[in-house]
């Protein structure tokens, strides 16, 4: 009689346990005025779906129960045994401590956005030695953050993401004793805000996650909220986004508002209930390995059987091989309504070379705005202990953030009047300098997101045994060794490669920047021509 009596206070323990949890969630969300309330939104969200689908053709959509039971199936038993080996499944499979699990997922997911697995799982794994805990990352400073970020872009993620860990954990820093035990600068409008809001706890859900955690959009919620909480929220990313429109034919623009909600419906009513994070990783999976941009692998999809796309590429081709005319999604998805809204608008025909790869839509962007800035690489060669390179530190607000960079000033195109406003600059900094040795060495050019930023670049060396020194904030001097290391962006890094290509005993340029120097802008012979078109740099848009 004793186990069943320890049974039900073990259940009545987790039971106050996800009471007190939910209260605490409770009481963070009436706080939070950021976001509409939790409830709300989910209210908000089912209202929108069940519109959606009265008004959509059962083309796109999923009636049959059997066949979603189908899908699951299958899309589960390929994913066991093709998933890849990832660090951040293998530190979720293997946590027991719900909040280390979902804090796991949630760094593995940010660091995701935008950026190839490749790329992140570098990044993710000394991330995790560094902070292997939410009070570890909640505890360090943002340079630190920054320093270890460098190079993996979109720099305010990492920011949101200790923002987030320490409104979770409530980092506190004694001030004294009038103000005992306050938060250590969460946000700059309000110092002294107490935040034990949330308990040292993850919150639990996927819309208690979007409403508190700075940062977390309805993706990211989703996807910690099955991962690691075990809950049926379905999750939309740029791989289930091509999944969905192809297993659905979808041709209509996916960035548009009716498309995104439909999608979103979609994911919800097929995410498995019994294994919904194993499912929402299945489907990005599915996306990133085999229903890929270009040259998807249809014969070794698991959910072939059941897509619209695949279906449509073989009507095609037996009306090619009869020399019939395409048919369109029309006659299948509203032949009595007209143009369907999900369907590709008559302007974008079937393409026959595309195959599924029609579906989906590309969505039309815009270009990126073009920006020119001056920068320079000032260096002391005799400086005390080495030579030195002067970067100053960026606001904390606005593209890059926080993190360093060479002095540098947005200037016109025209390279007339950069060196006098370039060297305004420098001596703000560190005060009177020769104007007669600031040289031109070549450019950079590099993509960010929405910028397209031209960088001139200068060096100036001061050859003088005095060192300069300035007491200004945000201003360090640095070795060349200390520079690779600092939280400095990838542009900055492309620029220093510049200036170390016109030091004598170095490499010039680099293959992944757009670099023309000096050199390259002389007069060649044919020949010269011939051999630099052959070694011509390799340009690329890199993370910031």
């Amino acid at each position: 009689m004793k186990k069943p009596r320890a049974a039900a206070g073990s259940r009545s323990r987790h039971r106050k346990q996800s009471s007190s949890q939910e209260g605490r969630e409770k009481r963070a969300l009436s706080s939070s005025q950021a976001k509409p309330s939790g409830p709300d939104a989910g209210l908000a969200r089912r209202q929108e779906e069940v519109v959606l689908q009265a008004s959509v053709s059962p083309y796109h959509l999923f009636r049959d129960t059997a066949e979603v039971t189908v899908l699951r199936k299958n899309l589960l038993s390929w994913y066991d045994l093709e998933k890849r080996d990832l660090p951040w499944r293998r530190q979720a499979e293997g946590e027991m401590d719900l909040d280390r699990r979902a804090y796991a997922v949630w760094v593995s997911e940010v660091m995701l956005q935008q950026t190839q697995v490749a790329t992140v799982i570098n990044y993710y794994t000394r991330w995790m030695q560094k902070w292997p805990t939410l009070q570890d990352l909640a505890s360090a400073s943002l340079e630190e953050v920054n320093q270890l970020w460098a190079g993996l872009g979109y720099y305010s993620r990492g920011r949101r993401l200790q923002e987030g860990a320490r409104k979770v954990r409530g980092v506190k820093v004694h001030t004294g004793a009038l103000r005992p035990w306050v938060s250590h600068n969460l946000e700059p409008s309000h110092p002294n805000q107490v935040i034990e809001e949330l308990g040292g706890h993850m919150p639990r859900t996927a819309e208690t996650l979007q409403q508190l955690l700075p940062g977390v959009g309805r993706y990211t919620a989703g996807a910690i909220a099955s991962i690691a909480f075990g809950q049926a929220a379905g999750v939309v990313d740029g791989n289930v986004v091509r999944v969905l429109c192809r297993v659905r034919a979808i041709g209509a623009d996916p960035s548009s508002t009716l498309v995104s909600q439909h999608l979103w419906s979609l994911a919800q009513q097929l995410v498995d209930p019994a294994r919904p994070g194993d499912f929402n990783q299945a489907a990005m999976e599915l996306g990133a390995t085999v229903c890929t941009p270009q040259r998807p692998r249809c014969s070794q999809c698991p959910m072939q059987s059941l897509c619209r796309a695949h279906q449509r590429v073989e009507r095609e081709q037996l009306l090619a091989s009869q020399s019939l005319p395409s048919s369109g999604d029309v006659e299948e998805c509203a032949p009595n309504t007209g143009q369907c809204q999900l369907c590709a608008p008559p302007t974008e025909p079937w393409d026959q070379t595309l195959g599924v790869a029609n579906f989906p839509r590309k969505a039309s962007r815009r270009p990126p705005r073009e920006e020119c800035s001056a920068t320079c690489v000032l260096e002391q060669p005799r400086a005390v202990g080495g030579a030195r390179i002067l970067l100053v530190q960026r606001p904390n607000s606005g593209l890059l953030a926080g993190l360093w960079e060479f002095p540098s000033v947005t200037v016109e195109p025209s390279r007339q009047h950069q060196p006098k406003a370039l060297l305004q600059e420098l001596q703000s900094w560190v005060g009177p300098l020769p104007a007669t040795r600031l040289q031109h060495l070549g450019q950079v050019v590099h993509t960010f997101s929405h910028i397209k930023l031209t960088y001139q670049v200068y060096g100036l060396t001061l050859e003088e045994q005095t060192p300069v020194t300035t007491s200004l904030p945000g201003v360090r001097w640095l070795t060349r060794e200390e520079f690779h290391t600092a939280a400095v962006s990838t542009a900055m890094k492309k620029v220093f490669r510049v200036y170390e290509g016109q030091q004598p005993g170095t490499c010039k340029g680099s293959r992944r920047s757009q670099v023309s120097t000096l050199s390259r802008q002389k007069k060649l012979s044919p020949g010269q021509k011939v051999l630099d078109s052959f070694f011509q740099p390799y340009t690329s848009a890199g993370a910031p």
